[in-house]
């Protein structure tokens, strides 16, 4: 007995030596730069597919859970009748989910065809009881630009660019193209005014993460009278939830105009596709002439609906690379004193989710406050959302954008896409940004070219 008793204290030492050095081994992942998802989140690949894994960790129940919803989102639907993932249209901009968001990352800035993932917002300048844009009658508030068999898209949209050169103070000369939209082929005349917001398809990994940040952590990066006179000056955008009927801090879309997973999934379904659901039970061409004559909505199952949202609920983040080459470090050190992070925070705590430990208290490293910034008129869509104003787009997570061009091919920045480098993307900042981008043209063309590097570090 006492040797068995002796064992099994060795035993109980031996197991709680280890425990203490996997809690000490989290600990260290916490603070580990390559953790961009945190320490439950991340997952090591540079290649094509670093956007599509799950996230570590997840339970065998729900990685099932996650594997359907992966193959509903690369799904391609059709017209009904069908005996499985019908409803497509009337009318629509895509087919699939994946068709906008390539290998779960950005989409290409085309409209009309197959690849494209560049859509556009319609309204008529006016606000709706809920605080959001009115609709343009016989358009809803998207453009639907393909249609079934026998029906009418409601129109195209002509894309054109003009050059714009900009010359650095060392005389270093930059082309950029500034895009131009023209609305053509329209089923129905449009009276009076409307303006329409060119957006193009984001990623959809580390939505999950996103998600759990607490609303107190996004009001606290908030600054709207610019009380430290940095320049900067975001605030939260405050969007109606149709699910929860309730005014909630909007997150998600590129205007922050949604506020939750659930609901961005279901109208881009609704929108994009002309999928309806249980949260949108009327196709979005609803009362128009291109309305069938079909009885059956809600066209997709609410399993199926929560699947999609569980899985890019649970898309992991890829790790940084090259954390330690001196010359990202430097890229990382000017990309501080120039106060990029004022708005790309590198660093924020997720809060507590017992469902989801993947997702829960995690130290992350996306590179936004998910708020609301000027960012002057060359990027202005005139197009107000909710508390957005035509000037003002949510800061977009930098996570990733290194590996844009390995998941993307051609890679494309910027809420339109028109900026085909990240030293495009950030000479088109303006607004709150101005100062910051100004300061960057001062540097050197290395060190202008060592905050390249780091940004393509994460």
């Amino acid at each position: 007995m006492k040797k068995l008793s002796v064992l099994l204290c060795i035993l109980v030492m031996v197991i709680g030596f280890n425990m203490c050095r996997k809690a000490e081994k989290f600990a260290d992942d916490d603070y580990d730069e390559r953790l961009s998802g945190g320490g439950l989140a991340t997952v090591f690949d540079e290649t094509s597919k670093a956007f599509t894994h799950s996230m570590p960790g997840l339970s065998a129940n729900d990685e099932r859970v996650h594997g359907r919803g992966d193959v509903a989102f690369e799904q391609t639907f059709v017209s009904s009748p069908a005996p499985v993932f019908g409803g497509l249209g009337p009318v629509f901009n895509n087919v699939s989910c994946i068709s906008c968001h390539h290998n779960d990352g950005k989409g290409t800035p085309t409209a009309g065809d197959a690849t494209s993932s560049l859509l556009f917002r319609i309204s008529t300048g006016g606000v709706t009881a809920q605080g959001g844009p009115e609709a343009v009658s016989g358009y809803g508030g998207q453009i639907q630009d393909q249609a079934l068999f026998g029906k009418q898209a409601e129109a195209k949209i002509n894309i054109s660019y003009t050059d714009v050169a900009v010359t650095y103070p060392d005389g270093e000369t930059i082309h950029l193209r500034k895009p131009s939209y023209t609305m053509q082929q329209q089923y129905l005349a449009i009276p009076g005014s409307y303006g329409l917001s060119p957006r193009l398809a984001p990623p959809v990994f580390g939505l999950g993460l996103l998600e759990n940040i607490p609303e107190q952590t996004l009001v606290s990066f908030a600054d709207e009278n610019d009380n430290d006179h940095d320049g900067i000056s975001g605030r939260p955008n405050y969007v109606y939830n149709p699910q929860t009927k309730q005014k909630e801090i909007g997150r998600f879309g590129l205007k922050a105009n949604t506020a939750s997973l659930f609901v961005q999934v279901a109208t881009a379904y609704q929108q994009d596709m002309g999928i309806t659901s249980s949260l949108h039970p009327q196709e979005s061409c609803y009362g128009q002439s291109q309305m069938d004559a079909l009885t059956d909505d809600p066209e997709l199952p609410d399993s199926t609906l929560k699947a999609v949202v569980f899985y890019v609920k649970t898309l992991a983040v890829p790790a940084r690379r090259n954390v330690t080459d001196a010359e990202v470090k430097r890229g990382q050190q000017l990309f501080t004193q120039l106060n990029c992070s004022g708005c790309h925070k590198p660093t924020i705590q997720t809060g507590v989710d017992l469902t989801l430990p993947s997702v829960s208290n995690q130290r992350i490293h996306p590179y936004t406050d998910l708020l609301l910034h000027d960012m002057g008129t060359d990027l202005a869509d005139n197009y107000s959302d909710y508390q957005a104003n035509g000037k003002e787009w949510r800061t977009m997570p930098l996570w990733g954008i290194g590996l844009f061009e390995k998941t993307n091919g051609t890679p494309y920045y910027l809420h339109d896409g028109r900026a085909r480098s990240m030293e495009e993307a950030i000479l088109w900042h303006g607004g709150e940004a101005e100062q910051v981008k100004n300061n960057y043209m001062l540097l050197s063309k290395t060190d202008r070219q060592a905050v390249i590097k780091f940004l393509k570090s994460l």
